[in-house]
Parts: structure tokens; sequence; C-alpha cells
């Protein structure tokens, strides 16, 4: 998720697990828990290409650092706050729940993350809530925002606490209960219309869980079309796109492109731009959701090594005006 989500989220477990010994600091403390995971970003310094994508959500999105990192961060606290009446299992709670929670979140975005890194590079993903969710992060933010600036303690802070989180628990059972009902739907399409699938995923959109994205794959291509739970028909519209695995060979650097492969996991399209051969990664979605034509939210160039940068969310508000909002948000209700 967004950093904003993990930080207020992040406040709301600590004061929850330890407010009451450490007062404003357990949301301090919960805070930094919360966002350590994201170190990961410093790597961006030092690494370009498929090498920063394969590095983001991977050691430090894992069980192993988790568990490290808990200790250590709750050594260093117990050393720095010196609190005679906060025995060090308190803030190991504090920050494994914390750290956690991050983990586990994250593995419901499209990116995945590498939960059994170093041993394993398998990416575990749920494709269940967009990385930015207003309507996710509304709950521990309101939360997080009256714990921060209210000046007395009571039973009352460890409410309200509890119901930021509790909001974000029903939200996660929301978001899959719709993309179990657009499941269905799909499912029903390919049964219905006799369409052959070796698998498929969906993902959702822009900010929401209510429209999703759908992607069935095929021997030599991909139907895709979208699915809003609000829509009165039976049966998604579905269009074709081809893989174009002959294009594979014209790639300038074989290590990309196994990189690439991995992280795709049997969905991908390679096309062909002028001189520009471009890999998409289906799981991120369209740019837009009026045609099929739309390029991927997703996309690296091939043969252009040095133009691979922010690969994950190219283009994604390219052509957002009032009326193209508009458009989405009908989309949205079924129409």
């Amino acid at each position: 998720m967004d950093s904003l989500t993990h930080i207020v989220l992040g406040a709301c477990i600590g004061e929850a697990l330890a407010g009451k010994y450490l007062g404003k600091k357990a949301m301090i403390l919960g805070i930094i828990g919360q966002s350590i995971p994201d170190i990961d970003f410093i790597s961006g310094i030092w690494l370009t290409g498929t090498d920063q994508i394969m590095a983001h959500r991977a050691f430090t999105h894992s069980i192993l650092f988790a568990v490290i990192v808990t200790l250590l961060l709750s050594w260093i606290s117990a050393r720095i706050l010196h609190l005679h009446n906060v025995r060090l299992r308190k803030y190991i709670l504090l920050f494994s729940v914390n750290i956690f929670v991050h983990i586990f979140i994250d593995t419901f975005n499209a990116y995945g993350t590498a939960l059994l890194s170093p041993f394993s590079d398998t990416r575990y993903s749920f494709n269940t809530l967009f990385v930015a969710d207003p309507l996710f992060s509304i709950g521990p933010f309101a939360a997080c925002m009256w714990l921060w600036f209210t000046k007395q303690r009571s039973l009352r802070n460890t409410i309200v606490a509890l119901a930021g989180i509790v909001y974000c628990i029903f939200y996660i059972g929301y978001a899959v209960y719709n993309k179990t009902t657009a499941d269905k739907a799909l499912a029903r399409t390919l049964s219905e219309k006799h369409i052959p699938s070796s698998g498929y995923i969906s993902t959702p959109t822009l900010f929401n869980t209510w429209l999703w994205f759908m992607v069935v794959k095929q021997p030599q291509g991909y139907q895709v079309g979208y699915r809003s739970v609000f829509d009165k028909q039976e049966n998604i519209t579905l269009h074709y796109i081809p893989r174009n695995d002959s294009l594979l060979s014209q790639a300038a650097s074989p290590k990309d492109l196994h990189d690439l492969l991995k992280f795709a996991n049997g969905y991908y399209t390679v096309e062909k731009w002028h001189d520009t051969l471009t890999m998409n990664i289906l799981r991120f979605g369209q740019t837009g959701w009026q045609d099929s034509s739309t390029r991927f939210a997703f996309y690296y160039l091939l043969n252009q090594p040095g133009g691979n940068t922010l690969v994950t969310q190219r283009g994604r508000f390219k052509g957002m005006d009032a009326h193209s909002i508009s458009r989405f948000i009908q989309r949205i209700k079924g129409y």
C-alpha cells in the first residue's frame, strides 16, 4: 500500500498495543515499524532497470527480514527509552505486529511480495487492493488524527485505535468479496461462451475495489475485459490481445528478459512501437478502460534500457480530465 496508509495504520496499532505504557511514543514506534519494510526504496539510488524491479518488495518484505528487524528495533527501543515498566516483549509485540501487517497488506497489491526471500524469489499476490485506495485509508487516517491531537489519555484512545484497525480488516474482507463476485461473473462468461482458458487473473482498477480488470490466458494471447460489481448484464465483453512471443528474440538484454518473464508470471504481451520494443506486465492493468487498445500501466523498453524509469505507473493519469473521470465513475456504477 501507499506510505500514508502504512503510517496511519502503524500509529493505530502502536496505540492499541502500547499506548497505555508509552503514550504517543507508541504511535511513533508503530509508524517506524509499519514503515521500515519500505526502506527498499533506497535501492533505487544504485539499482536500475530490472534489478530495481526485482529488489522492490523483496528481502525487506520477507518473513526473515521481519524477524531480524523486529528483534533489532525492539532492543534499540528498550535501550533508548529505558522505561522500567515496559518489558522487552512489549516492544517485540509492537514491532512484530506492525512489520508483519505491512507485509501481509502488501500481498493484496498487484506487485507481490517475496515472502520467502532470500531462499525463494517467488512473489505472492492476491491482486485484491489497488496500491492506493482512499476508502481503505480513510478509517485509520481519521483514527490517527483523533489520537494524535487528543491530549487526555483514556480508554477511548484504545477504542478509537481498534476502530481504525477493524475498519481495515472489514475493508479487506469487502474487497475479497468484490473480487470473488467479479471472478464468478468471468467464470460464467467463459462457460457460457465456451471460451478456452488456461487460467485467468483479476485486478482492481484505479483507487477502488468495484471495477475489475480481467485477463484470460490462452495459448497465443489473452482475452481482456472489465467487470463492475454493479453490472446488470451477466456476461463480460472480452477482447483478444496477442502475446507476440516471437518478438522476444529482439530484446537487447537476456538478463532483463529473464527477470521480466519471472516477474510477469505468465501474463505479459510484447509490442513494437515504431522502433521501440516493449513488454507489458498485464496484472497492473491499463492506463484507461474505454477500449482494449489502451496502453498498459506497466511496460518495459526491451531495446532502450536507459528509458526505464517509473515503470509500474507510466501514463497512469495520462488523458485524465473531468470527462474521463465522469466516464470512469459511470463505468464503476455499471453503465
